[in-house]
C-alpha cells in the first residue's frame, strides 16, 4: 500500500473509532476552512501522502458527525461497513459502470442488487430499475419514463421531436412534496407551471376528493406524485384509495419513497404503504434507510420499455451486450461509479431480517426520543411519529406563535452548539418545529438519552437565563 492510502486508512479508522465521543457539529469556522483551502493554485505539486494528511487533519474539524447515533437532523444514515468497504473497492477499482462490456462483474453485481431491492420492498418483479446519484435523478429517470408513455399515448415521440409543441402534462402534488420533485419537473421541461399540489389533510394525506376534483379537468395527461413518507412527518397517503382513482383515468403514478418506501421492508410498519404496490414507478435513496455511501438513488419503473426508451443510448463504438444488462440503457449517466455494488453488500450484511430489525429499532427509538424531549418543560410534541420522523416545538407560556417560532430555532442552535447532538428546523403548518429523524443503524438507546439529556440542559439554561433576566428587571 503506497504511504499516502496508509495515510488515508489511519484517518478513516481513527474518524470511524471516535463517531460515538467526537461532537456532532462542526467545530471549524468559515474563516477557517477559507485559510486552511484557499488560495491560489500552486505552482508546484505536493507529495501524495502530504496532501492526504492535511485533508484528514484540517478537513475533519469542518465535517459533520453525521455517521455518528446522534444525528437527526436530515434523513442521513450511517454506512454499513460492508457498504463502506464496497465503495472503497469501487473507488480502487474504478470501472466506468455504463456497460457490461465496460465492467462484467460490476454489471452481475448491480443487476443481482436491483431484483433484490424488487424483492425486499415487494414491488413488481417485471419492472426495471436503475441505480442513480440520489432520489433527485430517480425522480427524473422516472419522470423521463412516464414522459414518454404518456405521450406515446397521445401520438407524440418525445425523444424524436422533443418538447417544442408537444401535448401538455400535469403534474399533480402533495402540498407536502420535496423540493427534489420540483426540480425533477424542471429538468425535464415540464415547467414549474405544471405542478399542481393537492391539499393534504391533518394527517398530512391527500384525500379522494380533492384528487377526484382534480383528474376531473381532462385537458392534459396526468402525472401524479405521491409520498410514501413525507420529509416532516412521515405521512404516507392513501395508496389503495388514491392510486385506483388515479389509474382509472390514464394518470402515470409515481412514489416519492425516499426513505420511506424501506418500510415495505418491516412487517410491523408496511401496513403504512399498503398498495403502494399498485403505482407506475418508485424512487428511493439507498444512503438514506440501506445506510449505504451517498451518492446512491434507485428508480424503479413497472413500464420497462417506456424506462429503456428514454433513457437508452447507443454509438458506433458501444457493443451492446447480447444478454447480459447494460446499465447506459436505463440510467441518465454515461459515465457512472457502480453504485449498486455498496447496494449489494448492505443487503448480503444485513439480510432481509437484519433490513427489518434496522428499520424496527429505528422507528422505535425516533417514538422514545419526540416522547422525551416533549416530556420536558419548555417543549411539546408538534407531531409523534408513524415512522421514523417526529416533530417537537420549544414554547414559552403566553407567548406568541411568532416568538416561539424564533425560541424553537434558538433552542435548536444552542442544542447544535453543545456537539451532544444535532437537529434541524422546519415549518410545518406555518409553524417552526425540530425535526426529529432516526435512520442510522448506529443509533442507540443510549444515544437517545444523550440527545434527550442535551436538550433538557439547555432548556434548562435558557431558562435559568430568562428568570435571572427579569428578576434582573424587577429591581431596577
Amino acid at each position: 500500500m503506497s504511504e499516502a492510502l496508509q495515510v488515508a486508512w489511519r484517518a478513516t479508522n481513527s474518524w470511524l473509532d471516535g463517531l460515538a465521543e467526537r461532537p456532532v457539529n462542526a467545530r471549524a469556522s468559515l474563516a477557517d476552512l477559507r485559510r486552511h483551502f484557499g488560495g491560489a493554485l500552486p505552482t508546484r505539486g505536493t507529495g501524495a501522502h502530504e496532501v492526504v494528511r492535511d485533508l484528514a487533519e484540517k478537513a475533519a474539524p469542518g465535517m459533520l458527525g453525521n455517521a455518528s447515533g446522534r444525528f437527526f437532523a436530515w434523513v442521513i444514515g450511517g454506512s454499513l461497513e460492508s457498504a463502506l468497504g464496497a465503495d472503497w473497492l469501487v473507488s480502487a477499482w474504478d470501472q466506468n459502470a455504463a456497460l457490461y462490456a465496460c465492467s462484467p462483474a460490476a454489471a452481475i453485481l448491480e443487476e443481482t442488487a436491483g431484483e433484490w431491492i424488487k424483492d425486499l420492498l415487494d414491488l413488481p418483479r417485471e419492472a426495471s430499475f436503475a441505480f442513480t446519484t440520489g432520489c433527485q435523478l430517480a425522480h427524473a429517470t422516472a419522470f423521463a419514463a412516464a414522459r414518454h408513455a404518456l405521450l406515446k399515448r397521445a401520438g407524440w415521440n418525445v425523444e424524436e421531436k422533443g418538447l417544442w409543441g408537444a401535448p401538455r402534462i400535469r403534474v399533480l402534488t402533495s402540498d407536502q412534496k420535496h423540493g427534489s420533485v420540483e426540480r425533477a419537473v424542471r429538468l425535464l421541461g415540464f415547467g414549474r407551471d405544471a405542478i399542481e399540489p393537492l391539499p393534504t389533510n391533518g394527517e398530512g394525506r391527500i384525500e379522494p376528493q380533492a384528487l377526484c376534483g382534480a383528474l376531473a379537468q381532462r385537458d392534459a395527461a396526468v402525472l401524479l406524485v405521491l409520498n410514501a413518507a413525507d420529509l416532516n412527518i412521515g405521512a404516507c397517503d392513501s395508496f389503495p384509495d388514491l392510486i385506483p382513482i388515479a389509474r382509472e383515468a390514464g394518470a402515470w403514478v409515481h412514489i416519492d419513497g425516499a426513505f420511506g418506501l424501506f418500510a415495505r421492508a418491516s412487517r410491523s410498519y408496511r401496513h403504512h404503504l399498503e398498495g403502494v404496490q399498485l403505482a407506475d414507478s418508485w424512487a428511493t435513496d439507498a444512503h438514506k434507510w440501506l445506510n449505504v455511501p451517498f451518492d446512491c438513488g434507485i428508480a424503479i419503473v413497472r413500464d420497462y420499455e417506456a424506462h429503456r426508451a428514454s433513457m437508452t443510448q447507443s454509438a458506433s463504438y458501444i457493443a451492446p451486450a447480447a444478454s447480459a444488462r447494460d446499465q447506459i440503457d436505463w440510467n441518465p449517466e454515461w459515465s457512472r461509479r457502480a453504485r449498486g455494488i455498496p447496494v449489494y453488500a448492505a443487503l448480503r450484511e444485513l439480510g432481509r431480517d437484519g433490513v427489518e430489525a434496522m428499520i424496527d429499532r429505528c422507528c422505535a427509538l425516533c417514538r422514545e426520543l419526540v416522547e422525551r424531549i416533549g416530556a420536558l418543560e419548555g417543549a411539546e410534541v408538534a407531531c409523534r411519529p408513524t415512522l421514523n420522523q417526529g416533530l417537537v416545538r420549544f414554547v414559552r407560556l403566553g407567548a406568541s406563535d411568532d416568538v416561539n417560532d424564533a425560541f424553537t430555532d434558538e433552542i435548536i442552535s444552542r442544542i447544535n452548539t453543545t456537539g451532544e447532538a444535532y437537529f434541524s428546523g422546519t415549518t410545518w403548518r406555518g409553524r417552526r418545529a425540530m425535526r426529529v429523524s432516526v435512520v442510522n443503524w448506529r443509533t442507540t438507546a443510549e444515544d437517545v438519552k444523550r440527545a434527550s439529556a442535551a436538550v433538557a440542559s439547555v432548556l434548562a439554561e435558557v431558562g435559568a437565563s430568562s428568570v435571572r433576566c427579569t428578576w434582573r428587571w424587577a429591581h431596577l
